[in-house]
């Protein structure tokens, strides 16, 4: 099988030193669009106690296995780097130096490698040095604060805006910009310091420009876009489902009430004293039809209003069924490489990598030093 496909970073060469979480998702992320990604794993695994083979974070990738506190453990990552374009690890500030993998040795050998480090905190600062996870990073941020109703704790929005959004796709982001940079004729390599408290506080830019402009409450369900609003949520239907409703401009909402049936009988959408009443209304016509019916009534328009789906029940939608949003790959039905290129498309190509598998392979693709294949791992 090929490491690399027809993506736009064909050609690009990743170290990812294995971890768990926002590490492993921005070098898929990074092998979908077509780099060539090494997962260096340890013998014993990551952690994480799943199947490597529904590991879908490690899918578009291969893996070679090496203990990093053998004697020539360190040696042997350097020997990666040294070929690489892109380094990416996840360990707390100051673990890699200790492995003798850190940025300086690693720069050393490649002047012009991007070293991508992946944390919770960053490398400095008072709580650099703490363990944590999505939701404290998230919390610390303030963008916790903002979900879920006034009365309630917030809401946990899974591990996906934290981990995901404010953590890999910012290392995504920093080690692509590195890279331009490390490859334009007067530039270098560099340490990307990609910290999960600094992209999701990053996240929050607009709410803090509506909040300076008096436009946000700095507290949770008093505002546009976090529930307070009647015509921005999600309600439920009369087989225990849900409908989302985001009709927030005026013609939009129009539409809205029109199909719901209800147009004609509701206080002035603008009248905010009476919102509650605006949305004890709107939840009892939503409570009158199933999701199935409710599905049908709005589709067709401009009322903003999708179904609330699971997991599972994703991938069968029409619309993301014809755009081919999941794919079906070794067996796993998954979400698909994203975004989309008119050029250069990006796939699924190969099945999560397991360990230590592909060490030949790479060995021979890399030009690495040759090893006895008995030795078993360093």
């Amino acid at each position: 099988m090929t490491a690399t496909g027809s993506g736009p970073l064909t050609g690009v060469r990743v170290v990812e030193l294995a971890g768990i979480g926002p590490g492993p998702f921005a070098a898929m992320t990074l092998a979908d669009l077509g780099a060539d990604v090494v997962r260096v794993d340890r013998p014993g695994g990551a952690g994480l106690g799943i199947d490597p083979a529904y590991d879908l974070t490690n899918r578009n990738k291969r893996s070679v296995l090496i203990d990093l506190k053998a004697d020539d453990g360190a040696a042997r990552v350097l020997e990666l780097a040294e070929r690489a374009d892109i380094l990416i690890e996840g360990y707390r500030p100051g673990v890699a130096e200790r492995l003798g993998i850190g940025p300086a040795p690693c720069l050393e050998r490649n002047p012009r490698l991007v070293y991508g480090r992946m944390t919770g905190w960053g490398q400095d600062g008072p709580l650099a040095e703490r363990a944590g996870h999505d939701i404290d990073y998230i919390a610390v941020a303030g963008a916790l604060s903002m979900i879920g109703k006034d009365d309630e704790p917030p809401a946990l929005p899974a591990n996906l805006l934290g981990d995901y959004a404010g953590g890999a796709l910012y290392l995504v982001i920093g080690v692509l910009a590195a890279l331009q940079h490390a490859r334009t004729p007067d530039g270098a390599g560099q340490v990307v310091d990609a910290a999960i408290v600094d992209g999701t506080a990053h996240l929050t830019t607009m709410v803090h420009a509506m909040m300076a402009a008096g436009g946000w409450q700095d507290r949770r369900g008093a505002n546009l876009l976090d529930g307070a609003s009647p015509f921005y949520g999600s309600y439920e239907t009369a087989d225990g489902q849900y409908m989302a409703v985001g009709a927030l401009e005026g013609r939009f909402y129009r539409q809205f009430v029109e199909l719901l049936g209800i147009a004609g009988e509701l206080p002035a959408r603008n009248d905010i004293d009476r919102w509650d009443e605006l949305r004890e209304a709107v939840a009892a016509r939503f409570k009158g039809e199933t999701r199935e019916r409710w599905t049908e009534i709005f589709a067709g328009s401009d009322a903003c209003v999708a179904p609330v789906l699971s997991l599972r029940e994703a991938p069968a939608h029409p619309h993301l069924a014809a755009r081919a949003t999941f794919t079906e790959h070794a067996g796993i039905v998954q979400p698909a490489p994203a975004p989309r290129f008119s050029a250069t498309p990006a796939s699924v190509r190969r099945a999560p990598a397991r360990p230590g598998a592909d060490a030949a392979e790479v060995a021979r693709d890399w030009q690495l030093p040759s090893r006895d294949p008995d030795a078993g791992p360093a």
